[in-house]
């Protein structure tokens, strides 16, 4: 593939070509800085050495892409709930229990293990290599919508999504107690505020626990700016100690909303990370309904909405998933009267 550099070029070489390349290519400065280190871009006739040099306008650039090569990730047979797919992208609707991305701990059974499976030829290559292209996760105990690239271009287009902060997604949790902005306690909250149409706002930065290097933790110099919004949806019991809730990222950190809620005093129901198993009064729900919550196996949240531009068709895309039998289970069952 060979193009010049058109007028105006940015000052550092890497720039100018990943914005002069054409689109095809899906040269992010990543992988141009692996082709480079490679032998395999060229600057009129001569190997460039450094992404950091200069070009000008009418500079002839010659790469070569080699083709991508086959992950050795294993592919594995696991079903999967898919939701939309076409030949850049995939919509998935993982269940509870799966994690996303093979680690140290999760070596096999991981999402990315079914999509190598599933998608078998129709990854064009990430990165240089025929692997699905993960631009964001949830949780292994977290259920819901995720979107994953097929393509080096989808990758590129939905990872600038994320970072910007443009994909919509909406997550739908039972917390314990009610965040009402009629709660003198949340007035005290460092970082929580409430908006219009009582909408709780809660605003820090998240970073890595000092001590537990598992947990994520809210500070407010350091770390990584984090917002997170939640609507009540339905309250539970009488008087009321826990929520359906709505949430929806501004930002999307580690474990935001799980972090969020249990900072406001509202930990998700079956979060022993985070949320902790709390004693419920024993009359305001019903039998049913406090044993449903004392023994939920895992944080109950939902990835419900997931909304975002198509890297290439350009069309605004928006997937919803309803909530899965244990989350409605739980529902129903705070929903019973009090005892």
């Amino acid at each position: 593939m060979s193009f010049r550099i058109q007028a105006e070029p940015p000052a550092r070489l890497d720039k100018a070509i990943s914005r002069d390349a054409p689109e095809e290519a899906s040269l992010s400065r990543t992988r141009l800085a692996r082709l480079i280190d490679a032998g395999e871009v060229w600057l009129n006739g001569s190997p460039i050495t450094s992404p950091k040099g200069k070009v000008a306008e009418g500079d002839l650039i010659e790469v070569t892409i080699p083709e991508a090569e086959v992950s050795d990730l294993t592919p594995e047979d696991i079903p999967l709930t898919v939701v939309y797919e076409d030949d850049h992208l995939i919509v998935i609707d993982k269940p509870a229990g799966m994690v996303v991305h093979p680690a140290p701990g999760s070596p096999t059974g991981t999402l990315v293990n079914a999509l190598m499976y599933h998608c078998v030829d129709t990854l064009s290559g990430v990165g240089g290599e025929k692997r699905p292209g993960i631009v964001h996760r949830i949780d292994k105990d977290t259920s819901g919508l995720l979107v994953v690239a097929k393509s080096d271009k989808a990758h590129h287009g939905l990872a600038d999504q994320f970072r910007a902060h443009s994909a919509e997604r909406y997550y739908n949790a039972v917390c314990y107690g009610v965040p009402d902005a009629n709660d003198p306690r949340l007035r005290g909250v460092r970082g929580v505020s409430f908006e219009a149409g009582n909408i709780m706002k809660i605003t820090t930065h998240l970073a890595r626990h000092k001590t537990d290097r598992q947990r994520q933790a809210v500070y407010f110099e350091n770390g990584r700016h984090a917002v997170t919004r939640v609507r009540i949806v339905e309250p539970f019991g009488s008087p009321s100690v826990a929520a359906l809730v709505e949430c929806w990222l501004e930002t999307g950190r580690t474990h935001q909303i799980r972090v969020h809620m249990a900072h406001a005093g509202h930990g998700l129901v079956g979060d022993a990370t985070y949320g902790g198993r709390r004693k419920l009064p024993l009359k305001s729900l019903s039998q049913a309904g406090l044993d449903a919550a004392k023994t939920f196996p895992r944080q109950a949240l939902h990835a419900a909405v997931l909304g975002f531009v198509h890297p290439v068709s350009g069309e605004q895309m928006r997937f919803e998933s309803p909530l899965p039998q244990d989350m409605l289970d739980l529902i129903a069952a705070l929903r019973g009267p009090a005892g």
